[in-house]
């Protein structure tokens, strides 16, 4: 009969996750892991498998609670400038400083998905996901008059994630204030502008 496991195996994926996050999947040796994860190497194998695999994981976990973490934030203010102006100022201004490493799926989109296709459709789904959650939100203002009725929410919610990728690589360092807001009210005019017809292209 197998021996049971005598960790907990998702509070150690999350103290992978954790990890992977501060110092990039290279920078992180097994011994790294195995100490943060407080595991032996063999039950980190038997568990998880290789480094590859455990990282695979652990950005499967960040992206899973990144995107749940944004749809509750959105959905929890009623107005949808606000709600989107909130979560930008936040992706810019994190409240605690280790949010200062950026976002995982964003420095794994540098690090990895230049010369590894799986990490490359990882991080484009997260993406998408993203975009699905912005559309939805935006379709809640069409629906309480919040946002013109006329505008494209698919194309407006790919604009924002674009926005927001860009403000959350910001948070790296400290960004200029202004250049932030700028940004934010920017991004926010596509939820009132008037949809261009093929007259104004011609124009």
């Amino acid at each position: 009969m197998a021996k049971a496991r005598e960790f907990d195996a998702q509070k150690a994926l999350t103290e992978a996750m954790h990890l992977f996050w501060e110092k990039g999947y290279e920078a992180t040796s097994l011994s790294d892991l195995t100490s943060r994860m407080g595991i032996q190497k063999s039950s980190l194998y038997a568990a998880f498998g290789d480094k590859l695999s455990l990282f695979e994981s652990a950005l499967r976990n960040y992206n899973q609670l990144h995107a749940k973490s944004v749809r509750l934030k959105l959905n929890k203010i009623t107005s949808v400038k606000t709600a989107f102006r909130l979560l930008f100022l936040e992706g810019a201004f994190p409240n605690e400083t280790h949010e200062r490493i950026g976002c995982f799926c964003i420095n794994t989109m540098v690090e990895l998905a230049p010369h590894d296709a799986k990490f490359e459709i990882l991080t484009r789904e997260h993406q998408q996901y993203l975009a699905a959650i912005f559309e939805d939100t935006l379709e809640r203002g069409v629906t309480s008059g919040e946002v013109n009725g006329s505008v494209n929410c698919r194309a407006i919610a790919q604009s924002l994630v674009v926005a927001f990728i860009g403000i959350t690589v910001l948070k790296k360092s400290i960004p200029n204030r202004e250049w932030i807001d700028n940004c934010i009210d920017s991004a926010l005019l596509l939820l009132t502008a008037a949809p261009h017809t093929s007259h104004d292209a011609g124009m």
